[in-house]
């Protein structure tokens, strides 16, 4: 059946929802583990340890967004990490790094990951893996839909993240010293509590983070689908006139950009590519604007290069306040491009301003819940164009 013969609205709705009971099940099961994991990661980077993360295809966003994580915490107050991301040449950067006290998070599977995840075990590095590959935390995909297994390794990574912060203060005992994040962590008091008691509370807390995104999918579902349906029908038009999307954003949502325009560039058998590019995809690009014109200019310049009428502009934003897509925006409507927002919190300036022909917000005030239900809606509108052009 085409999409063409369906509600879209329904199927948008039904779409969201379904990535809930996998949800569930993964974090019902693995929130003991991932705490564990989290003791374990804390213990190594006060060590002077290192996360080195790597992938390959759009599993290598994966990558990029758990490095730029932990390097640049969004809870103030809260440490930078050491993470790298090696996707580039994981072949050949990982075992001239590697120490033994490092963690290693390998994306994807395949020969290629599970071989270079067994040298970093052989130097005693703590291994992550999320696609049935051998490690020392490995779990089998938790869908068998690559658009929610992705989903929910992302929430998996983010909540490591979150919660390594938990054994550090507990560790170097200051467990009532949690500043502007102490709203994540409700359960650490005055009293030094022993490392068993707060497993069992990160535990309780890793699903309490997955119940969220539960919840916002279901108001997301049940408030916006008939509006994100007709997003996708304005941009499905564009498509079959022959638009580039041209996607970007900073941060996590650079990394969604580049798994979104990897994600329609690379379809599976039997469904078309979709013409996207991410403007956040390139390094020399960014910087050399940055340097030479300012940051607020990095997607703006990539625009009037790339961009044409008809094309559309794409942004990912949590905030909706960032300058360089407040500007690149601007530029998309003064060129008359279609432009679309995928927004956090109220959508910001973007929406106040109606720089976005048509956007998408996502009503939360917390940054990676935000980013893991945007994953979860720009994900269904990359399924439901493939299917209109089946």
């Amino acid at each position: 059946m085409t999409i063409t013969a369906l509600d879209l609205s329904a199927f948008v709705a039904d779409r969201l929802v379904a990535r809930n009971a996998a949800s569930r099940a993964l974090f019902d099961r693995e929130a003991p583990r991932l705490a564990r994991a989290c003791e374990q990661m804390a213990d190594r980077f006060l060590r002077g340890g290192r996360l080195l993360a790597f992938g390959h295809g759009a599993a290598a966003t994966d990558a990029q967004h758990v490095s730029v994580e932990f390097v640049h915490p969004v809870i103030v107050g809260k440490r930078a990490l050491p993470a790298l991301d090696l996707s580039a040449a994981f072949d050949r950067l990982l075992p001239v790094l590697v120490r033994e006290r490092d963690i290693v998070m390998g994306f994807g599977s395949g020969d290629a990951i599970s071989t270079a995840l067994g040298r970093a075990a052989a130097r005693r590095a703590f291994t992550f893996a999320f696609s049935g590959v051998p490690a020392d935390f490995a779990i089998d995909p938790p869908s068998a839909d690559p658009f929610i297994a992705q989903e929910l390794v992302e929430i998996l990574y983010h909540t490591l993240w979150e919660t390594v912060h938990v054994f550090f203060e507990h560790r170097q005992h200051r467990p009532d010293d949690v500043g502007a994040s102490a709203f994540l962590y409700p359960f650490l008091g005055a009293a030094q509590r022993d490392t068993a008691g707060v497993v069992g509370d990160v535990a309780a807390s890793i699903r309490s983070k997955a119940a969220d995104d539960e919840r916002l999918r279901m108001e997301v579902a049940r408030e916006q689908a008939a509006h994100i349906a007709s997003v996708i029908d304005a941009v499905r038009r564009r498509l079959a006139a022959g638009c580039t999307l041209l996607m970007f954003g900073n941060g996590g949502s650079a990394t969604d950009a580049n798994d979104w325009a990897i994600d329609c560039a690379s379809p599976p058998p039997g469904a078309a590519a979709i013409r996207a590019l991410s403007l956040s995809m390139e390094p020399a690009n960014i910087t050399a604007i940055a340097n030479d014109v300012g940051s607020d200019a990095i997607f703006l310049r990539q625009l009037i290069a790339h961009g044409r009428p008809g094309d559309v502009a794409i942004a990912i934003s949590t905030s909706g306040g960032s300058a360089n897509v407040i500007a690149a925006l601007e530029h998309a409507r003064q060129r008359s491009m279609m432009t679309v927002a995928l927004l956090g919190y109220d959508g910001g300036e973007i929406v106040r301003r109606g720089l976005a022909d048509l956007p998408i917000v996502v009503r939360c005030d917390y940054i990676p819940r935000i980013q893991e239900v945007q994953a979860s809606i720009y994900h269904v509108m990359t399924e439901a164009w493939r299917l209109w052009q089946r």
